[in-house]
This record gives structure tokens, sequence and C-alpha cells, in this order.
């Protein structure tokens, strides 16, 4: 993670609110992870369910707040000083584990499950808060970052939390006292961190809907506006799904099948954990702190081996010794040929969980409607609930039919590589951006110069000199957003990389001598795109380079300027001449070894052109400016 990002925790308008929710996320850990681990190992003394039984339920209960309240508490965060409402929230925190630890010292089962309900309430309120927050007090250079260290410090507190419970809990009564004292503890230190989180803009107008169900298909209905921010809340829903599968069945694991203790559960949780740390904070190098959707492949390909392989590692286990009694401890189980493997597994699996998560929650959060943002980050924890749900009754199902907790983690690595492919096939932006991603982070070494530009939301047209038949590709990379390209039609006609272009919506263009009809239709096209604030890209030349050097801008752009007058902003390719992309051994893409990997590659972004100004001779002369004498 960058110094900038860092840098954010020297802030007032960042440390506070890290504080306060970094101290309820491990709150949310230690009492779940204890209470989880007591029903397990001393499941005589609180309640007698078996272990997957009750693992399920505490998490159906912990999530069931999320479909009932996340819709109110979009509501709230919207209308609220989300300040006051972080601290209210945290009041309420402090009320409910001073219950929960009554319930822990005394071994009523029945209060701490009626507590996991009340956290799941004070998390389905303040998640909304959380979320809305940030895109209020920071840039969008900055969103990426801070969301990165968000998504540390939870499972950085995950990690924490984990381990303290652990090893709390395997001291028996003395240990369930100490976490009793430590949950409120840490609440009471929230609440004072709240206090220095500067306000932040409401909509005091706003008229709430205390109606849970009709403002949950509001909100619902509301997300369904723009469907990219949909498309990344069913993202983000599968994965918590996903890591609900895993994280729940820790404990039955351990227990049932690798036949050891509840230190080698807190092993398992902190691997888990320091792999959603670590990929959290690669994501923002990954990305060069810009909202990079490409990452979002790449991570559920990780998971899905990593997953796969997973369920082979743990039948190294299946039949290992002990009747219950005699379980291994982290020593023993560290011995054992197969654990390695398996922590190995754990560890790859959360970190491309971190590559998948992170770019969504940006997302979201850079998408969506400042005037109903928190409504939308509701109407999102309302699906992660539901799958999360859904995750929980196909665990209890599975189990009925006689299904073991590797058998259970074996559906669910294989159920992500099929909603992976339905995923990147309802929105194929997220896999063109990984296609994007590799060539100009794996394959080039790719400077990106004035990028910043760009602008992340507006109509614009970017103009470019035309080298290789990556280009848009490369200028794809540059941009903070989507881009419709306009390209010659011999080209989009190009087998393989028609689709490529058509999953781009490229707009075909034709010379008025070859089709007519073609040209008119681009041109209204591209209006059409202007009019609704999309980013157009043309390749001013008309046509690729044959020889390297910038070809005569055509009048096409005075066109297009004179049907929907917007901003221009030049961009020049450097270092693609000569590529197995280009035409300078004259068929392009026939000498795959005529250039090594990672050469050298500049995106140069020029300053934006008011379009009185824009004409084909002053962009043609920009753009040769901006390229100088590098091909």
């Amino acid at each position: 993670m960058s110094n900038s990002s860092f840098g954010l925790l020297r802030q007032r308008k960042f440390l506070p609110f890290f504080i306060t929710q970094l101290s309820g996320a491990f709150n949310d850990t230690l009492f779940k992870s204890a209470f989880t681990l007591l029903v397990t190992f001393y499941a005589a003394q609180y309640g007698g369910l078996s272990s997957t039984m009750a693992s399920n339920l505490i998490a159906g209960l912990f999530i069931l707040p999320f479909v009932l309240l996340s819709a109110t508490a979009g509501q709230l965060a919207d209308k609220m000083d989300k300040a006051r409402l972080m601290r209210m929230i945290k009041l309420f925190e402090i009320v409910i584990l001073s219950l929960a630890a009554f319930g822990l010292i005394a071994h009523v089962a029945s209060i701490l499950y009626v507590c996991v309900f009340l956290m799941g309430v004070h998390s389905a309120l303040f998640g909304p808060a959380k979320y809305a927050y940030l895109p209020q007090h920071l840039s969008n250079q900055e969103v990426v970052g801070g969301n990165g260290l968000v998504e540390m410090a939870t499972f950085v507190s995950i990690l924490v939390g984990s381990l303290v419970a652990g090893e709390l809990v395997h001291y028996g009564e003395q240990g369930v006292q100490l976490v009793a004292l430590l949950c409120v503890t840490v609440a009471l230190l929230g609440y004072a961190a709240s206090y220095f989180i500067p306000s932040t803009p409401s909509l005091q107008n706003l008229k709430m809907n205390w109606n849970p169900l009709s403002e949950t298909m509001r909100n619902l209905k509301l997300a369904r506006e723009d469907m990219a921010v949909f498309y990344a809340m069913i993202g983000i829903s599968w994965l918590w799904f996903f890591g609900a599968i895993f994280l729940t069945h820790f404990a039955p694991l351990a227990k049932e099948i690798l036949h050891a203790n509840e230190r080698v559960v807190t092993l398992m949780l902190a691997t888990f954990s320091i792999g959603i740390g670590v990929g959290s904070v690669l994501c923002e190098k990954l990305s060069r702190q810009q909202l990079e959707i490409g990452l979002v492949p790449f991570g559920a390909i990780g998971m899905s081996i990593f997953g796969i392989d997973l369920y082979f590692a743990i039948q190294a286990f299946v039949g290992v010794g002990g009747n219950g009694v005699d379980l291994m401890g982290v020593i023993d189980f560290l011995a054992h040929e197969g654990s390695i493997r398996l922590l190995l597994d754990l560890f790859l699996l959360s970190v491309f969980s971190g590559f998948y998560s992170v770019p969504l929650y940006a997302m979201i959060q850079t998408y969506a409607q400042p005037t109903h943002r928190a409504r939308i980050v509701a109407a999102n924890n309302i699906i992660n609930s539901l799958f999360m749900i859904i995750a929980s009754v196909m665990a209890l199902v599975l189990t009925m039919l006689g299904a073991n907790v590797a058998h259970i983690i074996g559906v669910t690595a294989i159920l992500n590589v099929l909603v992976a492919i339905y995923i990147f096939r309802l929105v194929p932006a997220f896999f063109l951006r990984f296609f994007s991603w590799v060539l100009t982070r794996l394959m080039y070494r790719v400077r990106f110069i004035n990028r910043q530009v760009i602008p992340a939301q507006g109509a614009a047209i970017l103009v470019a000199n035309h080298v290789s038949f990556v280009d848009a590709l490369f200028l794809m990379a540059a941009s903070p957003r989507p881009i419709r390209f306009v390209m010659d039609a011999q080209i989009f006609k190009i087998p393989v990389l028609s689709w490529v272009f058509k999953k781009l919506e490229a707009i075909p263009i034709a010379s008025a001598k070859d089709d007519e009809f073609l040209l008119e239709k681009a041109f209204l096209q591209i209006a059409h795109e202007l009019e609704d604030g999309q980013l157009v890209c043309i390749f001013p030349e008309g046509r690729l380079s044959s020889d390297g050097e910038i070809g005569t801008f055509r009048p096409g752009i005075s066109k297009i300027l004179a049907l929907h007058p917007t901003t221009v902003i030049p961009c020049a390719l450097q270092g693609l001449w000569g590529s197995f992309f280009s035409r300078k051994y004259g068929k392009a893409m026939t000498r795959p070894f005529v250039r090594g990997f990672f050469s050298k590659v500049n995106v140069v972004v020029g300053s934006p052109i008011q379009p009185e100004k824009a004409t084909p001779e002053y962009l043609e002369s920009i753009v040769r400016e901006l390229r100088g004498d590098i091909r």
C-alpha cells in the first residue's frame, strides 16, 4: 500500500473513523469466535447443539438483521450526520456487549444467541454509514487506498480477534471472563474515538419509510438504476457467500476432520485473515491507485484454484487418529504432512479474495450517486445478507444429506467457478479489463503520464494516434471508467478481436465511399453516447499506421463536435511501433518474439481542449507534440 494511503492515518478525516470501525470489527470477531469455539468444544455447557448446527445458527442470527434492517439503515445514514449516527451505534454496542458479558460468565446460551442477533443489528446499522462516509471525505484517488486500509483493518481485526478468542477460550473459565471484559473495554474505546469523527453532509429533508419490506424493494430498485453498480453488488455478495461457508466451518473442520483443538481453528482463521489483509494491500499496488476492475477476474480465478485444491488437501486428514478427546494441538497439526498445503491453500485463497473484493467495493462507492450512496450500500448489505443466509441453508441441507465439512467446501469451490463464469459473461467489462491489466502490467512496462486529466464522470472525447491492434486496451487501462471506442469497420470485423470490440461496445465506422449508411449511423451513435455522458475515443487518422508515423487527422472529429460540442482530450501512445501487434513487418501478429516481454510503453495524456479550438489540424499537432520522437 502506498505511503499516501498510510498517510490517511495521520488525518482527522480518516483516523477516528478508522479506529471506530476497527473496534467494531474486532468485537464482532472476538465475541462470535469465542462463542463459536465454546459451543463447538464445550457444547454441554452452551446448549448442546452439534458444532455444525451451532456454527450455522450463529452465522444465520448475525446475518438476519442485515436483511431486516439494511434498508432502514441506509435511509438513516443518508438523512443523518454520519458521525452522530456512528456515535449512537457505538453506544448501542456497549449495551449489547455488557449483556453478552453476563451471558458468557453465567453460561446462558440463550442470552448469547440473542446478543449475536443484536451485534448483527449493530453491524447492519453501521455498514451504510461506514461505506458512505469514505467517499464524502476522500478524493477519488484516495478511495481505493482508503478502502484497502479499511479492508486490511477489518481482516486484521478478524485475525487478532480470532487469535485472542482461541487463546482465551483455551484457558477455560478465567479466559471466558477475560473475553467478556475485553469486549466491553474495546466497545468503550470505539465509542470514545467516534467523538472525533468529523461531521458529514446529510439530507435532513429525506422522508423516512419505516416499512422495511417496501423500503428494501425501493433500495433494490435504486441499485438497479446503474447496472454496473448492481452487478458489482452481486459480485460482492457472492464473495460473502463464499467466505461465510469457509469462516463458519473452520471450527467443525478442525474438530470433525482434522481432529484438532481450538488453537488450530485460530491458526486457520489467522492464516485466512492475514491473506485477506495481504490481498487488500497488494490490490492498491497492482491497481496503481485507481479503480481497476481487471483484478476481479484475477481474484476469482485464484479463489477457484485454491478452493478446489483445499478440498483435496483436507483429504490427507481423513481417517487421522483421534476419538474427539485427544485432539491435535498446533505443533502436532503442523507436524502432519498435509498441514502446510492446507494452510497455503487457505492463505492464497484469501489473498485472491482481497484482489476480488477491494475493486468491487470501490466501484460501488465511486459510481453510486452521492445523494443516495448510503441506500445503495444498504441495498448491497441486503443482497450480501441474502447470499449468506442461502450459504447457511445450503450448508445445513448438505449436512442433513450426509455431507461432511470437506464436501461443503468442495461444492462451494466448484460453485465459485460456475458463478465467476456467469458474472463475467454478464459483465464482460470485468474480463476485458483483466485482459487489459495483464497486457499493460505483465507483458509491457507501461507508464501513464498525466492520466488524472481523463474525467471520472461526464462526456468527453479522447483522440489518439493509431499504432497497433491493442491501442484500445492501453487507453482503457489509462482510463478510470469504460470507453466507447470508434474504429474502422474492417478492424472491427477481424475474427476473435471482433468479439472483444463488441464487448467493449465499440462503434464501427467506415468511409462514405465504403458504407455511407454505416458512417451516418456511427456519427449518430457517437452523439448519443456523448449525450449519455460517456467517454468516447476516436483514432482520427482513420487507419492503422503502416510506418509508425502519425497520419493526417480526418475531418470526422469536426462533425462529431458539431453534433455534440464537448471537451477533447489528446493522447499519445509511445513504444508500440515494432511490437507484435503493429504492422512494422507487414502483417501484424505474425512475429510473436519480434520484441521481448516488458518493453517500455508510454500513454501520454494532454490537457483538455475546448470544442471550438479542436480542429483536426490543431489536434494532430498536439498529438504529434505529445508523442515526440518515440514511436
